[in-house]
């Protein structure tokens, strides 16, 4: 059993952090550092064989937040004189028959979608059909 050292320089930054195995025992590798040499190696706990690490990231976390586009709407639209006007369509909440209406300024670009908002002062309701 061996103690050998890989270097494979690739600095494209952190991207997919996958699980690395050892080379000679198929088991799985460990982050490990080196403190005499200061760089980050991986290293099997089976066997003696280590690699240097190919980036320093070992983990990498990604956050998904998805925010309802209806919230972002700001309720000063109803007094924009530019947006178009309906009363077609009534406001489900409250009533009133007059509304702005917009399309999505959405980065999902394979759907149009209308948005409303209810024109009554007291109101302000926000909706899609």
């Amino acid at each position: 059993m061996s103690s050998m050292f890989r270097s494979n320089s690739r600095s494209d930054g952190p991207g997919f952090v996958g699980i690395k195995f050892c080379q000679e025992c198929n088991n799985m590798l460990y982050p490990k550092e080196d403190k005499d040499h200061k760089i980050l190696l991986y290293a099997c706990r089976n066997c003696d064989y280590q690699q240097e690490a190919d980036n320093s990231c070992i983990y990498v976390n990604k956050i998904t937040h998805e925010v309802n586009e209806l919230t972002q709407i700001v309720g000063d639209v109803i007094a924009d004189p530019t947006l178009p006007r309906t009363e077609d369509h009534e406001c489900p909440r409250c009533g009133h028959r007059e509304s702005v209406f917009f399309q999505s300024q959405s980065s999902k670009a394979d759907q149009m979608v209308l948005y409303y908002v209810c024109t009554s002062v007291d109101c302000g309701h926000k909706w899609t059909e």
